[in-house]
């Protein structure tokens, strides 16, 4: 065994010397950092110096060490001209970051902080302060916008991008028909589960010319920001339904209401059809199930008929044949219908139809009866 040498009296005090060199490294960086110019103020040596020390020595863990496991994306926007003090600070304020000087002394050092742009972002809590600055490094590229309506199907989505962007509307519904995307609340769907009604209705800015992942991917964050939480709180109030459930009425409610206000009604006449095993007989469902009418070029059959009614698809989504929730929504439902169903209003209606006024609203009813005498002549 080699025999352990001990530190000579010079060795000691090089070794002590060093390290009140690193503790007054340590404490003039302190200084520096509070009064260091967020702006573009150029580093002086010296800053670089200590501030490199004190990145590679003492933070080095917290730069590579993610706020969390989360994987929730959340949108995250910097405002034209803001200085990377207030992007720092609105980062650990927004739950992205544990220290919004680290991110500040990071982004100096690496010079990123003149290039972080303007705009909005997508951010994790799993991602660590170098992920993060460079996702804010994106460059300024020319951007186009899309707007999907409230209520559309798949293939609706399809045609509206291919119209509006050019992507081919056959590429995108071979990524939209398929769930097998790392989202946690895309896991555990039944089997050949497509991405209906996790498409979320939104306006979204893109970069020119993007694929139909990049929309597809767009839409499926934008879902896990805004809808996710609902369905989360909705779980934590005592709901036992599942988000699928609530989504799948959802999005039957999106179909039916023409007037923001009936929502909350519309649903509670589903919901309380479904609390005595009744028939929901939506006719969004039929429509659905039907499928495109080349002689219309829609995807939803107006004026349906008795044998319509009938029609027994496959997959179960006529609510006149299947007396239960299609298994699955029928459109991308907006957050409105989404928290009609979450939180519906208080009734005991079973019924309602149009009004003959033509205006969009409908006429509620208790009983049969009731609901017969409303019908439109």
């Amino acid at each position: 065994m080699k025999k352990q040498q001990k530190l000579s009296p010079v060795k000691l005090f090089v070794f002590l010397t060093a390290l009140g060199a690193l503790a007054f490294g340590g404490s003039t960086l302190a200084q520096h950092v509070r009064g260091m110019s967020s702006t573009n103020t150029r580093l002086s040596e010296l800053d670089r110096t200590l501030i490199g020390l004190y990145l590679d020595t003492l933070r080095n863990n917290d730069l590579s060490r993610p706020l969390s496991n989360d994987p929730t994306p959340q949108q995250f926007e910097v405002s034209p001209g803001e200085s990377v003090t207030e992007i720092g600070r609105d980062l650990q304020q927004s739950g992205l970051i544990r220290d919004g000087d680290l991110f500040r002394l990071y982004v100096r050092y690496n010079n990123l902080d003149s290039t972080i742009n303007a705009g909005v972002f997508t951010l994790r809590p799993n991602m660590n302060i170098p992920e993060i600055a460079q996702a804010l490094q994106r460059a300024l590229a020319a951007e186009t916008q899309i707007t999907i309506p409230e209520g559309k199907r798949i293939e609706e989505v399809a045609e509206l991008l291919q119209e509006q962007l050019g992507i081919n509307s056959d590429d995108f519904l071979r990524l939209a028909r398929r769930a097998d995307y790392s989202y946690p609340f895309l896991k555990n769907l039944p089997e050949g589960a497509s991405l209906e009604g996790y498409l979320f209705p939104d306006t979204y800015r893109l970069p020119q010319n993007p694929t139909a992942q990049d929309v597809l991917l767009k839409m499926l964050d934008n879902y896990g920001i805004k809808v996710q939480p609902l369905m989360d709180q909705a779980k934590a109030n005592g709901d036992t339904r599942s988000s699928r459930e609530i989504l799948t009425l959802a999005s039957i409610v999106e179909r039916e209401a023409v007037i923001p206000a009936e929502r909350p009604i519309i649903a509670s006449v589903y919901l309380n059809r479904l609390k005595i095993g009744m028939a929901l007989q939506a006719d969004p469902t039929t429509q659905y199930a039907l499928g495109y009418q080349p002689d219309t070029k829609t995807w939803w059959k107006q004026n349906l008929t008795a044998e319509d009614l009938k029609y027994n698809d496959p997959a179960g989504y006529n609510t006149y044949v299947n007396p239960s929730l299609p298994p699955g929504p029928i459109a991308s439902p907006g957050l409105a219908s989404i928290e009609a169903v979450i939180t519906p209003a208080q009734t005991s209606y079973l019924y309602f139809v149009a009004s003959c006024n033509k205006d969009g609203s409908h006429q509620f009813s208790v009983t049969f009866e009731e609901h017969q005498s409303k019908l439109c002549p």
